[in-house]
């Protein structure tokens, strides 16, 4: 049985140098098929420890932001190609930190890969604009600009995939970091971060501090000299984080929870729509923001839609997710883990019928995890708890609808807006929806998740506050415009009241 004290301790990154901790307090990573597994130590990081990197990150801002974004651009294409050989390595290192399973983190890497090339690309293409001017020989365009340095906090879902996508656009617009990943999940960041030194980076660009939310997250966020913070994570936290930035003006983009919803209309393939919602509800093990833990299904297919869909969340293979054939992993820690459990019984004290699932898996190869069956609710009203709270776990409700015009309704009707998705053969429909179904993502005929790279990521109401990740959206959050107007005219020219 491995111990802390036999495992590998790791290290802040602060200004191009792997730094114990000031503090000296650490943290256990622990595989959560596999508690007795300790991934390694790493540290609990203390207001110092912040201060040195934001400071380390201030510093090398200077001359970065004066760095040519093409040439940053080539360090960030090499991390990729880095990142291409790696992949199976640090795949199923995440597997044995995060859980998922390995189809799945080889999915988290190459999504990271993908946001890295991309990025790398944007070093040639930071288009502003050049517009004529309402005065002769005077020229006009605009050009974006870098911030400054960047404070990034990002979950355990994703460990490696949503890190690349705050920190491959913020570097590729001139700006520098510092990033705090999530307890539970720290090696696959600290693996990205290494990689980025490995292509070139400058000392101080990247900067990394291992630590909690309360204390390291939140001295990251108030820090004065960090004027851009990123977050992602809970609606509840990203409260926090928006009454800390908002009164001195700090730019942040907070992205958080979902309680998104897939539409099964009466012409749907429902082998299709299958496939979908049991990838939706139960891949990652329910834990992603983007999850689909409701399906509404017209009452005309219901019946036949629920027979299927149980029949398959009962047969999924749960465990250990370097095994090939394991279909689902772990919950990510007992905490999460309760919460699912909680959950269930609010579902049953609801009156929502339990279909399948809905216990703990703890004897055998499941005593030494946080497991849970897959778990189903029938004949869900939208406004129970369960189709209105997010619940990040293996549990999906179902719920029946008469129409296409009920379905959006009971769509719409949660506090979150990141998601849907809808299943139907009529064009009429999809367009329909497509229109009114107020969330950021819609998909037509697949699950709620399998967003790519280069189209923005985020959503409506508590899902986050109106900034997108990835894409040019994210250039957008990183950069400020700045307008630009050359007289070559030689005369004093006053705009509007020279041309009227």
């Amino acid at each position: 049985m491995a111990t802390a004290s036999a495992s590998r301790a790791y290290k802040n990154f602060i200004n191009g140098e792997w730094v114990a901790p000031n503090s000296g307090k650490t943290l256990e990573n622990r595989n959560p098929a596999n508690t007795d597994e300790v991934i390694g130590v790493f540290p609990l990081s203390s207001q110092e420890d912040v201060d040195a990197a934001v400071s380390a990150a201030k510093a090398a801002y200077h001359s970065w932001r004066l760095t040519p974004a093409p040439k940053r651009a080539e360090i960030l294409y090499r991390t990729a190609e880095i990142l291409v050989k790696r992949k199976e390595e640090f795949s199923r290192e995440m597997t044995r930190e995060m859980g998922k399973v390995l189809a799945e983190t080889r999915g988290d890497v190459q999504e990271a890969i993908d946001m890295t090339y991309y990025m790398a690309g944007e070093g040639r293409r930071l288009f502003g604009q050049t517009t004529p001017s309402e005065l002769p020989n005077k020229f006009a365009m605009s050009v974006r600009q870098s911030i400054g340095v960047c404070g990034m906090i990002t979950p355990w879902n994703f460990p490696m995939a949503i890190p690349s996508w705050k920190m491959m656009p913020a570097l590729v617009c001139g700006n520098t970091l510092v990033i705090k990943p999530a307890e539970d999940t720290p090696l696959s960041t600290h693996n990205l971060v290494g990689v980025l030194a490995e292509a070139g980076l400058p000392p101080g660009v990247v900067n990394l501090v291992g630590g909690d939310g309360p204390g390291t997250g939140a001295a990251l966020t108030r820090h004065p000299d960090v004027p851009v913070v990123s977050f992602t994570g809970s609606t509840s936290t990203g409260r926090l984080i928006a009454e800390t930035c908002a009164p001195v003006f700090k730019h942040y983009s907070l992205e958080m929870g979902g309680k998104n919803i897939i539409l099964v209309m009466e012409d749907a393939n429902l082998d299709l729509a299958v496939d979908g919602a049991i990838w939706g509800g139960f891949g990652t093990t329910g834990q992603r923001c983007t999850a689909a833990s409701r399906v509404a299904v017209h009452k005309n297919v219901y019946n036949e839609f629920v027979n299927r869909f149980v029949a398959r969340a009962a047969k999924l293979k749960v465990g250990n997710g370097l095994d090939p054939t394991v279909e689902m992993g772990p919950c990510i820690n007992e905490q999460q883990l309760q919460t699912v459990m909680s959950y269930i019984e609010i579902g049953r004290r609801e009156g929502a019928k339990l279909l399948t699932g809905g216990s703990r898996l703890s004897s055998g190869e499941y005593a030494k995890g946080w497991f849970h069956q897959p778990t189903v609710f029938g004949d869900c009203s939208p406004k129970m708890r369960v189709a209105q709270e997010e619940i990040f776990g293996p549990v999906v409700s179902l719920i029946p609808i008469d129409s296409l015009e009920q379905g959006i309704e009971v769509a719409n009707g949660v506090p979150y807006g990141l998601s849907a998705s809808i299943y139907t053969l009529n064009v009429n429909r999809a367009f329909a929806a497509m229109q009114d179904l107020y969330t950021g993502i819609v998909y037509v005929n697949a699950p709620t998740i399998g967003a790519e790279t280069h189209l923005p990521f985020g959503g409506t109401k508590q899902t986050g506050n109106g900034h997108r990740e990835a894409a040019v959206a994210a250039i957008d959050f990183f950069t400020e415009w700045k307008s630009v107007y050359i007289d070559y005219s030689d005369k004093l020219q006053r705009a509007q009241i020279d041309n009227n």
